[in-house]
């Protein structure tokens, strides 16, 4: 980590966290030595809000960009999107650009909300296309006053949290009792634990209707 402080006063309730690139190509398949996806699934839940940046000049999700939009589930009402540089592209492109990237979004944000998407030029250098100045800096002034308004819906964003943790603890208790109560007694356990692990997903849906939880609640099934 490198810490930088700024004498600001957005900065004085606002911490703002750089991750590192997103890698693409060749580039993924040599290990970064952590797991990337994982610690940024460790801030997602703790932070306020998620900007993914995007290019407009060269639009493109790898796979290991998918990997970790799809480790931010249950974080989407965090997530905002820029579609930087795009004044280097003209009006056309850029209206297709934007579709493009709706689409594939689409494919991986699974929310039935469309996410925000603030389009324009975050630098203080001049414009390259100056075409759409004007909704550059309306888009940037939309950014800013949603990035100022977050001190004010910290607690309101704590207490959501909190329920949903709650919730997910309920549903972790109704599993772990599920699980316990066909383990038997003395012999055999090996073989059970086996036969439940790979029989989990359907205990998921006798609990899901037995104690009417909606699917969302559940912990990872994967992971679990």
């Amino acid at each position: 980590f490198v810490c930088a402080q700024l004498p600001n006063p957005v900065l004085e309730s606002i911490s703002v966290i750089d991750t590192p690139g997103i890698l693409s190509g060749e580039k993924q398949r040599i290990s970064r030595g952590y797991d990337f996806a994982a610690v940024l699934e460790w801030f997602a839940e703790r932070v306020d809000r998620i900007i993914l940046l995007f290019d407009a000049h060269k639009l493109d999700i790898s796979d290991e960009f998918s990997e970790v939009i799809k480790a931010l589930k249950n974080h989407e009402d965090k997530m905002r999107v820029v579609l930087n540089k795009a004044d280097q592209i003209e009006t056309q492109q850029l209206m297709r650009v934007y579709g493009a990237l709706m689409w594939s979004l689409g494919k991986i944000v699974n929310t039935p909300e469309v996410i925000r998407v603030y389009i324009g030029s975050f630098w203080s250098h001049p414009l390259l296309i100056p075409d759409n100045r004007k909704l550059f800096e309306a888009e940037e002034q939309d950014l800013f006053r949603d990035i100022q308004s977050l001190p004010r819906n910290a607690a309101l964003r704590k207490l959501n949290d909190l329920i949903k943790r709650a919730r997910l603890a309920k549903v972790h208790a109704y599993i772990i009792s599920s699980l316990k109560k066909e383990m038997p007694s003395m012999f055999g356990k090996d073989n059970k634990k086996k036969e439940l692990v790979n029989n989990l997903a359907e205990i998921y849906g006798q609990i899901e209707r037995e104690h009417q939880i909606s699917p969302g609640d559940f912990p990872n099934l994967k992971r679990m």
